[in-house]
Protein backbone atom coordinates (compact mmCIF):
# COMPACT_ATOMS: atom_id res chain seq x y z
CA UNK A 1 0.00 0.00 0.00
CA UNK A 2 2.52 2.57 0.81
CA UNK A 3 4.23 2.59 -3.04
CA UNK A 4 1.23 3.21 -4.36
CA UNK A 5 0.58 6.44 -2.21
CA UNK A 6 3.99 7.23 -3.36
CA UNK A 7 2.83 6.91 -7.14
CA UNK A 8 -0.03 8.64 -6.70
CA UNK A 9 1.59 11.66 -4.97
CA UNK A 10 4.37 11.88 -8.26
CA UNK A 11 1.16 11.39 -10.44
CA UNK A 12 -0.67 14.82 -8.82
CA UNK A 13 2.77 16.17 -9.03
CA UNK A 14 2.95 16.03 -12.11
CA UNK A 15 -1.09 17.09 -12.84
CA UNK A 16 0.02 20.02 -10.82
CA UNK A 17 2.43 21.19 -12.94
CA UNK A 18 0.52 21.01 -15.92
CA UNK A 19 -2.05 22.62 -14.74
CA UNK A 20 0.27 25.49 -13.59
CA UNK A 21 1.16 25.46 -17.09
CA UNK A 22 -2.22 26.03 -18.41
CA UNK A 23 -2.85 28.47 -16.03
CA UNK A 24 0.21 30.57 -17.03
CA UNK A 25 -0.81 30.09 -21.64
CA UNK A 26 -4.00 31.80 -20.20
CA UNK A 27 -3.03 34.26 -18.11
CA UNK A 28 -0.42 35.13 -20.76
CA UNK A 29 -3.15 34.98 -23.74
CA UNK A 30 -5.46 36.79 -21.76
CA UNK A 31 -2.54 39.53 -21.24
CA UNK A 32 -2.10 39.31 -24.71
CA UNK A 33 -5.71 39.72 -25.34
CA UNK A 34 -5.66 42.91 -22.68
CA UNK A 35 -2.76 44.05 -24.72
CA UNK A 36 -4.31 44.03 -28.22
CA UNK A 37 -7.40 45.44 -26.75
CA UNK A 38 -5.56 48.19 -25.20
CA UNK A 39 -3.42 49.03 -28.36
CA UNK A 40 -6.87 49.12 -30.55
CA UNK A 41 -8.11 51.64 -27.82
CA UNK A 42 -5.40 53.59 -27.87
CA UNK A 43 -5.25 53.33 -31.47
CA UNK A 44 -9.15 54.55 -32.14
CA UNK A 45 -8.01 57.64 -29.63
CA UNK A 46 -5.13 58.58 -31.39
CA UNK A 47 -7.72 58.30 -34.66
CA UNK A 48 -9.99 60.26 -32.74
CA UNK A 49 -7.31 62.75 -31.99
CA UNK A 50 -6.52 62.70 -35.38
CA UNK A 51 -10.42 63.69 -36.62
CA UNK A 52 -10.48 66.27 -34.43
CA UNK A 53 -6.88 68.16 -35.42
CA UNK A 54 -7.92 67.76 -38.69
CA UNK A 55 -11.13 69.22 -38.45
CA UNK A 56 -9.69 71.99 -36.15
CA UNK A 57 -7.14 72.45 -38.53
CA UNK A 58 -9.38 72.76 -41.50
CA UNK A 59 -11.40 75.43 -38.92
CA UNK A 60 -8.21 77.13 -38.52
CA UNK A 61 -8.06 77.44 -42.28
CA UNK A 62 -11.54 78.78 -42.67
CA UNK A 63 -11.37 81.10 -40.06
CA UNK A 64 -7.74 82.24 -41.31
CA UNK A 65 -9.14 82.44 -45.10
CA UNK A 66 -12.23 84.77 -43.57
CA UNK A 67 -9.84 87.08 -41.75
CA UNK A 68 -7.48 87.32 -44.73
CA UNK A 69 -10.68 88.72 -46.66
CA UNK A 70 -11.61 90.57 -43.64
CA UNK A 71 -8.19 92.45 -43.74
CA UNK A 72 -8.24 92.33 -47.27
CA UNK A 73 -11.69 94.61 -47.12
CA UNK A 74 -10.45 96.40 -44.07
CA UNK A 75 -7.03 97.27 -46.22
CA UNK A 76 -9.40 98.33 -49.25
CA UNK A 77 -11.83 100.57 -46.54
CA UNK A 78 -9.13 101.87 -45.15
CA UNK A 79 -7.12 103.12 -48.44
CA UNK A 80 -10.87 104.78 -49.77
CA UNK A 81 -10.79 105.84 -46.38
CA UNK A 82 -7.16 107.55 -46.59
CA UNK A 83 -8.30 108.69 -50.12
CA UNK A 84 -11.14 109.99 -48.78
CA UNK A 85 -9.47 112.07 -45.93
CA UNK A 86 -6.53 113.24 -48.35
CA UNK A 87 -9.01 115.03 -50.49
CA UNK A 88 -10.95 116.54 -47.35
CA UNK A 89 -7.52 117.55 -45.80
CA UNK A 90 -6.26 119.29 -49.57
CA UNK A 91 -10.09 121.06 -49.31
CA UNK A 92 -9.80 121.74 -46.14
CA UNK A 93 -6.35 123.25 -46.65
CA UNK A 94 -7.48 125.38 -49.53
CA UNK A 95 -10.51 126.64 -47.48
CA UNK A 96 -8.24 127.84 -44.76
CA UNK A 97 -5.57 129.47 -46.92
CA UNK A 98 -8.91 130.82 -48.65
CA UNK A 99 -10.31 132.62 -45.13
CA UNK A 100 -6.55 133.33 -44.15
CA UNK A 101 -6.33 135.69 -47.67
CA UNK A 102 -9.79 136.99 -46.34
CA UNK A 103 -8.91 137.67 -43.03
CA UNK A 104 -6.17 139.51 -43.97
CA UNK A 105 -7.59 141.99 -46.63
CA UNK A 106 -10.16 142.50 -43.83
CA UNK A 107 -7.76 143.02 -41.71
CA UNK A 108 -5.58 145.44 -43.98
CA UNK A 109 -9.27 147.40 -44.16
CA UNK A 110 -9.29 147.67 -40.80
CA UNK A 111 -6.22 149.22 -40.00
CA UNK A 112 -7.13 151.64 -43.19
CA UNK A 113 -10.12 152.31 -41.29
CA UNK A 114 -8.31 152.57 -38.09
CA UNK A 115 -5.76 155.15 -39.20
CA UNK A 116 -8.50 157.42 -40.68
CA UNK A 117 -10.33 156.88 -37.72
CA UNK A 118 -7.59 158.10 -35.57
CA UNK A 119 -6.67 160.83 -37.16
CA UNK A 120 -10.22 162.34 -37.60
CA UNK A 121 -10.00 161.72 -34.07
CA UNK A 122 -7.21 163.85 -33.14
CA UNK A 123 -8.57 166.18 -35.58
CA UNK A 124 -11.72 166.17 -33.55
CA UNK A 125 -9.56 166.40 -30.21
CA UNK A 126 -7.51 169.73 -31.23
CA UNK A 127 -10.74 171.18 -32.46
CA UNK A 128 -12.81 170.48 -29.44
CA UNK A 129 -9.69 172.03 -27.47
CA UNK A 130 -9.77 174.92 -29.77
CA UNK A 131 -13.42 175.51 -28.83
CA UNK A 132 -13.17 174.39 -25.29
CA UNK A 133 -10.42 177.24 -24.63
CA UNK A 134 -12.50 179.86 -26.80
CA UNK A 135 -15.58 178.71 -24.18
CA UNK A 136 -13.23 179.28 -21.35
CA UNK A 137 -12.23 182.44 -22.61
CA UNK A 138 -15.98 183.72 -23.25
CA UNK A 139 -16.93 182.63 -19.74
CA UNK A 140 -14.21 184.35 -18.46
CA UNK A 141 -14.83 187.54 -20.14
CA UNK A 142 -19.08 187.15 -18.76
CA UNK A 143 -17.53 187.10 -15.79
CA UNK A 144 -16.06 189.30 -15.57
CA UNK A 145 -18.71 191.29 -17.48
CA UNK A 146 -21.05 190.25 -14.77
CA UNK A 147 -18.73 191.03 -12.25
CA UNK A 148 -18.77 194.15 -13.67
CA UNK A 149 -22.60 195.11 -13.36
CA UNK A 150 -23.02 193.42 -10.27
CA UNK A 151 -20.80 196.17 -8.77
CA UNK A 152 -22.33 198.76 -10.82
CA UNK A 153 -26.16 197.35 -10.60
CA UNK A 154 -25.17 197.56 -6.30
CA UNK A 155 -23.96 201.36 -6.53
CA UNK A 156 -27.63 202.06 -8.58
CA UNK A 157 -28.92 200.06 -5.97
CA UNK A 158 -27.56 201.27 -3.13
CA UNK A 159 -28.17 204.75 -4.35
CA UNK A 160 -31.74 204.81 -5.11
CA UNK A 161 -32.41 203.09 -1.64
CA UNK A 162 -30.54 205.92 0.15
CA UNK A 163 -32.85 208.53 -1.83
CA UNK A 164 -35.73 206.29 -1.20
CA UNK A 165 -35.04 206.29 2.45
CA UNK A 166 -34.41 209.61 2.67
CA UNK A 167 -37.76 210.42 0.59
CA UNK A 168 -39.43 207.90 3.35
CA UNK A 169 -37.72 210.23 5.73
CA UNK A 170 -39.30 213.48 4.76
CA UNK A 171 -42.81 211.90 4.25
CA UNK A 172 -42.73 210.13 7.23
CA UNK A 173 -44.12 212.57 9.70
CA UNK A 174 -46.85 213.77 7.08
CA UNK A 175 -47.89 209.55 6.99
CA UNK A 176 -47.72 209.59 10.74
CA UNK A 177 -50.20 212.63 10.92
CA UNK A 178 -52.36 211.02 8.21
CA UNK A 179 -52.39 207.68 9.71
CA UNK A 180 -53.40 209.29 13.50
CA UNK A 181 -56.18 211.27 11.19
CA UNK A 182 -57.94 208.20 9.60
CA UNK A 183 -57.58 205.82 12.88
CA UNK A 184 -59.52 208.57 14.41
CA UNK A 185 -62.20 208.54 12.28
CA UNK A 186 -62.61 204.55 12.11
CA UNK A 187 -62.84 204.83 15.59
CA UNK A 188 -65.48 207.00 15.63
CA UNK A 189 -67.48 205.42 12.61
CA UNK A 190 -66.93 202.06 14.84
CA UNK A 191 -68.13 203.57 17.79
CA UNK A 192 -71.45 204.75 15.78
CA UNK A 193 -72.22 201.28 14.93
CA UNK A 194 -71.83 200.31 18.41
CA UNK A 195 -68.49 197.99 18.26
CA UNK A 196 -65.76 198.46 20.18
CA UNK A 197 -61.91 198.49 17.90
CA UNK A 198 -60.46 196.06 20.88
CA UNK A 199 -62.55 193.34 20.30
CA UNK A 200 -62.50 193.31 16.70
Amino acid sequence: MPPKTKEKRKKTGAQKKKENADVEVKYAHRLAVMEKELLQDHLALRRDEARRAKASEDQLRWRLQVLEAELEEARSEGKAIYAEMCRQCQALQKEMETHRRQQEEEVMGLRKKLETCQREAEAAQQEAERALGERDQTLAQLRAHVVDMEAKYEEILHGNLDQLLAKLRAVRPQWDGAVLRLHAKYKEQLHQFGLNPLDL
